[in-house]
């Protein structure tokens, strides 16, 4: 009989520390969970090990800052951080200073929005479009539903025939071309 009651004991025992223990864990998930939930989306996820995504690789470029900072006010970082995948044509902090100062700084207002959301989202194509995979004289269908024409010269990736890829970068969520101008969507 006291075997039993010592058994019974130990297994109490045992049963008490391991709830005890997965509760703390469950309670330091919840509190992670929150966190996340409150800073807002797939954006404020912290992983420094995975290939960054298109939007992480532009924050991460001295020479996308105007790029993040357009992003950010058109609420698209949180968009462009999912899975996708995405070809996202990324102007340089030098060719959105092509673009007159009184019409970015309008941009930039909230009530235009709208208009800024518009002209980012045609520099996005869902799919991954290598360099390579660009034919001349190709059309892709944008994110806002207008279409961009790549031309190929002299082995130069062209878009529109006034943006010029400079440079590819693979992303965990697609492909980043920087190109050197900022792409306006035909008028409507």
């Amino acid at each position: 009989m006291k075997k039993i009651v010592n058994i019974v004991l130990s297994v109490s025992t045992i049963i008490i520390f391991s709830c005890n223990e997965t509760g703390t864990e469950t309670e330091k998930t919840a509190g992670v969970n929150e966190t996340a939930v409150e800073t807002g989306g797939q954006a404020s996820v912290r992983d420094d090990v995975s290939a960054k995504d298109v939007v992480k690789i532009a924050n991460g470029s001295k020479d996308h800052s105007t790029l993040v900072a357009t992003l950010k006010q058109a609420d698209l970082i949180n968009s462009l951080s999912n899975a996708g995948p995405f070809t996202v044509f990324a102007p340089t902090n030098a060719a959105f200073d092509k673009v007159p100062k009184e019409t970015l700084d309008n941009l930039m207002k909230d009530e235009n929005k709208a208009q800024l959301k518009d002209i980012l989202e045609y520099h996005v194509y869902v799919g991954t479009l290598k360099t390579e995979m660009m034919e001349d004289g190709q059309t892709l269908n944008q994110v806002n539903g207008d279409n961009v024409t790549i031309t190929k010269k002299d082995g130069k990736v062209i878009i529109n025939n006034s943006a010029t890829v400079v440079l590819s970068i693979p992303a965990a969520n697609g492909i980043v071309h920087v190109i050197d101008a900022v792409l306006l969507p035909p008028s409507k």
